[in-house]
């Protein structure tokens, strides 16, 4: 008699229990908060190597990194990302370039190439934003100023490359980039009149010159962004949760009345015996939101308890049954998902001290056995 008043009480406390949930809210992969101007904001500084390639030149090795063409230099950039996927900076290359003449004649001499950049962050607006990604693939373009320290020469200079962004942590990043700049062949002056060998079309026309640097990156303050929520997709969650809390509170009720009138209607001895039976032989529904294996509601759990209980102290065996719902995603992915459900419920029931031996998990895949749908995406814990 005891056993079953304490039931009753279960099913009372358990029908009116607050709505205490562990939801996870659902993101849009592209989608984005917007953080204000001082946000995102980045320092870079790295060596790099050059190579040459001058308007005038009839000779030489055309390895960018030979003896004939190669320098050594540095940079350094300020910038910051508008969103994740768009950005500039501002970028100041350095320190030696070569005027190449002939294999024998290929002087060096003093430059720099000030430019403004903009930045398209591939990965992002591909496979859509995540602070923790290791690999960033960021193509750029820009226009600047470069000028000949040697001879006082200028031009305005473009610019094309690929930056490639390594996350180390939060803040730091190590980037490999890889680029190339035009400018007139007059900035040398070793060319002085192009126009008159060739159009300013012609490849020949320009003076150029390619790298790769390598340095490291710093994000200052704020240096993330905040993913909006899918409100269709939160609305329908929630639809489907009312539905399972409402679903769940007609069982509890039903249950009690059950209970109840096995109270008034049966002699005590055989109440203890049958209601018992009855009880364990019960399965309870543990329920999941859409395309998830994390409990929806830790509600459910409490249900599972008394099962635990029964089966430690019977040393009975416990069956964890896992479904999905078979109108969302394919029968193979139904199948691991019903899986990933009933091992995070087989998870819980270790935690209540149920021995992993004595717990039985079935993955049952995609189904239509329940009204609404939503009810489809659960898993049933029961004694075997």
């Amino acid at each position: 008699m005891r056993k079953l008043m304490i039931a009753l009480a279960f099913v009372g406390l358990s029908s009116a229990s607050a709505f205490a949930q562990d939801v996870e809210v659902p993101t849009k992969k592209y989608s984005v908060a917007t953080n204000s101007f001082w946000a995102n904001w980045y320092v870079s500084a790295g060596f790099a190597a050059n190579g040459s390639y001058t308007s005038q030149e009839d000779c030489c090795n055309k390895n960018p990194f030979s003896v004939d063409r190669g320098t050594l230099g540095f940079n350094v950039s300020v910038g910051k990302w508008f969103t994740p996927s768009i950005g500039l900076r501002t970028k100041f290359d350095g320190l030696w370039l070569k005027q190449v003449n002939t294999r024998d004649v290929h002087p060096s001499y003093k430059f720099y190439n000030i430019h403004e950049d903009l930045m398209f962050n591939l990965s992002n607006m591909f496979c859509g934003y995540n602070e923790k990604r290791i690999w960033n693939f960021i193509p750029y373009v820009g226009l600047g100023y470069i000028h000949n320290f040697t001879i006082g020469n200028g031009d305005l200079s473009y610019n094309v490359g690929l930056l490639n962004n390594f996350r180390v942590s939060k803040h730091f990043q190590i980037f490999l980039d890889l680029y190339a700049a035009a400018f007139e062949g007059t900035v040398d002056a070793a060319n002085p009149d192009p126009w008159g060998a060739y159009g300013k079309n012609s490849l020949r026309h320009w003076d150029k010159y390619v790298g790769a640097s390598v340095g490291v990156t710093y994000n200052l303050g704020k240096c993330t962004w905040e993913k909006t929520p899918d409100v269709d997709a939160l609305i329908a969650m929630n639809k489907e949760q009312m539905d399972a809390l409402n679903q769940s509170l007609e069982e509890s009720k039903a249950e009690a009345a059950r209970l109840r009138e096995m109270l008034a209607n049966q002699k005590p001895a055989q109440a203890v015996v049958e209601t018992k039976k009855e009880l364990v032989a019960t399965a309870a529904s543990v329920f999941f939101n859409i395309n998830s294996a994390k409990v929806a509601s830790r509600k459910d759990l409490v249900n599972v308890k008394e099962i635990a209980e029964y089966a430690k102290a019977n040393n009975a065996k416990i069956v964890v049954s896992g479904y999905a719902d078979s109108k969302t995603g394919s029968a193979a992915y139904n199948q691991q998902l019903s899986q990933k459900r009933a091992e995070t419920v087989a998870n819980e029931l270790v935690k209540m001290g149920v021995n992993r031996d004595n717990i039985i998990i079935e993955a049952k895949g995609g189904v239509d056995n329940l009204s609404p749908f939503s009810y489809n995406r659960r898993a049933t814990v029961k004694v075997q």
